[in-house]
């Protein structure tokens, strides 16, 4: 896929509107406002809107517009960090006029009229960036939001260049980015801050999660304990990567029980766990991959395939 088309295409367009995924992270949130901010700097009379339902612990990013079903009308629509379309926030992403998807997860569905996929790009917000670099041959610029924007992307889906995927890439485009004078101590401090009742659920995760010999772990957090705690089910997103640092863990799973489902949370510092996802009803990235279970016996079945790749992986 050619920049150039996807640069052209928005050059033609008076109006853009700009989707990600549901349950949203700092690279969904970073890659739609970071391009929202390139576009409206650079073609001030254009409409551009960012659509999805806000999600308040990262209203500090960005903030959603209410976007009116007529706007949709001749648009051009921009789906960003998102893999399948049953996942798209807000539906009406096929009501416009051309559909754009522009992502870096494994391909699961293949929708749009321009598809740019790039898996070795750590974030949807590299992406973004590379974006830029294609308008900045035409003299656009970059604006200290649209760096601060991007540049938390980045952060958040490489485990603050923890984790594999930060490349020589990566580090290039973070180090092009803090020259822009947002203020980064303020962004990381509201990206990793822990209200008090999320720590005390790490608190009682770190006292009950169960390492196997095989190198997986496990933590079960139900209705009831979430309950207890006053954590909502998304709120534990912020916690998935905890039992990474612990000795021995080679990969892990959370079990979060929702209203309806069971949210399957996999993570890994070695063993391909996105197969397992796909086989329960998710995807994502070989070591960063989600599902879901409909019974907790379902997620024993998760774990006994945990177990497995895990085994194999230390042979």
């Amino acid at each position: 896929m050619s920049r150039k088309e996807i640069v052209k295409l928005i050059e033609e367009f008076n109006t853009i509107i700009i989707h990600r995924h549901v349950r949203p992270d700092p690279d969904a949130y970073g890659s739609q406002g970071g391009l929202a901010e390139i576009i409206r700097s650079n073609f001030p009379d254009k409409k551009v809107w960012m659509t999805g339902e806000q999600d308040p612990s990262l209203s500090f990013l960005a903030v959603m517009d209410e976007v009116p079903d007529e706007a949709y009308q001749d648009a051009l629509v921009i789906v960003c960090d998102t893999a399948n379309q049953a996942r798209i926030d807000d539906q009406r992403y096929h009501d416009g006029q051309k559909l754009i998807k522009i992502d870096h997860h494994p391909e699961v569905d293949f929708y749009g009229d321009v598809q740019w996929v790039d898996t070795t790009a750590s974030s949807t917000c590299e992406m973004i960036f590379h974006l830029f670099e294609e308008f900045e041959k035409k003299e656009a610029s970059l604006s200290e939001e649209a760096a601060r924007l991007i540049y938390a992307g980045i952060v958040g889906d490489t485990g603050r260049f923890l984790f594999p995927s930060t490349t020589q890439k990566t580090l290039s485009i973070a180090a092009k980015l803090v020259n822009y004078a947002f203020d980064r101590p303020a962004l990381y401090n509201q990206m990793y801050k822990t209200p008090m009742h999320v720590a005390k659920l790490k608190g009682y995760i770190l006292q009950n999660f169960e390492l196997n010999e095989e190198g997986y772990s496990t933590i079960k957090l139900s209705k009831e304990v979430l309950k207890h705690y006053g954590v909502t089910a998304s709120e534990t997103s912020q916690l998935v990567g905890l039992l990474g640092d612990i000795e021995g863990i080679l990969s892990w799973v959370f079990f979060v029980e929702e209203e309806e489902t069971i949210r399957v949370r996999l993570r890994s510092k070695g063993p391909v766990i996105n197969g397992i996802a796909a086989e329960h009803n998710g995807g994502g990235h070989p070591m960063a991959a989600g599902a879901k279970a409909s019974t907790w016996e379902e997620t024993e079945e998760i774990a006994a395939k945990l177990k497995q790749v895990c085994k194999e992986y230390k042979k």
